[in-house]
Order: C-alpha cells, then sequence, then structure tokens
C-alpha cells in the first residue's frame, strides 16, 4: 500500500510538468531520486491549498484554468513502452502521460533537480493519463490528444531502495502511435 501511495503522489506531482524553453522537446530521460514521501489527505484547489507537505516545495505558481481549459482532454494517440530501471521492470507500477503547461514548468525544473513539490491543483488530473504497467513492465495508453507531454514513472531502486522517477518528454499527433521506453 505504502508503494502505492508514493506512485500515486509522484503522478499527481507531475501532472502538468513542463520545461521553462519553447520549442521542440528534448530527447532526454531524467531519473530523480525523490525517497518515500507521505500523501497528503485532502488535497483542494489552490486557493483553499494548506501549507506543504513537509519535504516538498510548495509551489508558487496558480493553476491557470484558462490554459487548461483550451487543451483537448482525448484524442486518437496512443503511447506503449515499457518502464524499467537497471534492467528490472518496474511491474504493477503507474505510469502517467500530462500536458506540458506554464502551471507545471515549476514542478518539473524541481522534479529534474530532485525536489519533490507539493501535489497538484486536483483541476489538472482531469488532463492526465494514466496506465498500470503489467508483470514486464510493459504500459499501453490509448485515446490520447495531440500536444507536448510528459510520460513518467517511478520504480524503486533496489540498490537503495529509494523510489526514482524517470521522465520523457513526448509530442503527439493525433492518430500517432508513439514506443516510449521508460528505462535507465
Amino acid at each position: 500500500m505504502k508503494a502505492w501511495l508514493s506512485v500515486a503522489l509522484v503522478s499527481l506531482t507531475l501532472v502538468g510538468c513542463q520545461m521553462m524553453e519553447p520549442g521542440p522537446p528534448p530527447e532526454r530521460i531524467e531519473v530523480i531520486d525523490i525517497g518515500d514521501p507521505q500523501r497528503p489527505d485532502v488535497e483542494r484547489p489552490d486557493a483553499e491549498r494548506p501549507a506543504p507537505t513537509p519535504g516538498r516545495i510548495a509551489r508558487q505558481v496558480a493553476f491557470p484554468a484558462s490554459e487548461y481549459a483550451a487543451l483537448p482532454k482525448s484524442g486518437t494517440a496512443a503511447i506503449s513502452g515499457r518502464l524499467s530501471l537497471n534492467g528490472s521492470p518496474g511491474a504493477g507500477e503507474t505510469v502517467s502521460v500530462a500536458p506540458v503547461t506554464t502551471y507545471s514548468a515549476e514542478a518539473a525544473e524541481h522534479a529534474l533537480a530532485g525536489r519533490a513539490v507539493e501535489p497538484a491543483d486536483p483541476r489538472a488530473r482531469e488532463y492526465t493519463h494514466t496506465a498500470r504497467t503489467d508483470g514486464s513492465g510493459n504500459f499501453s495508453l490509448q485515446g490520447l490528444p495531440p500536444g507536448e507531454f510528459y510520460v513518467s514513472g517511478s520504480v524503486v531502486n533496489p540498490s537503495n531502495g529509494q523510489r526514482q522517477v524517470i521522465l520523457r518528454q513526448v509530442s503527439l499527433r493525433n492518430g500517432q502511435r508513439l514506443e516510449v521506453n521508460l528505462s535507465r
């Protein structure tokens, strides 16, 4: 149960992550050690948000409702792939596909630096697609909209017991089938 909560928190933290610079997405994979943080009991919109969870960085950027409202929630694109760390499959883990937005720029910066931010606004989850990996770490997501996305998953590193996030930025077109291997 504890591992599932960590995966859910990582997924929520990375909802809608983006890089600061515009342009085509980089072809890179990042691994971030985030430990095993506790999930807050209640998540609220920015205006009602409690103090940040200990060990997490408070968000400074307010949720941009109009920016998200302009994003499609579904489409005809698909992403499949495999989640693994050091050759070991990320079996039974959650993989998230979240849109690139200005709201998530700070979350991405902190995540890429190995720091966890407080959970994303619940409204951002309406635009995030998730799937569970099978016993071999394989995943598949259908009905994705076109746009720029972060594909992320996390795996416990058996050598140190720490959960590591693997993150990749991708571009999707309607009808496109993309293979994304989240491995390190």
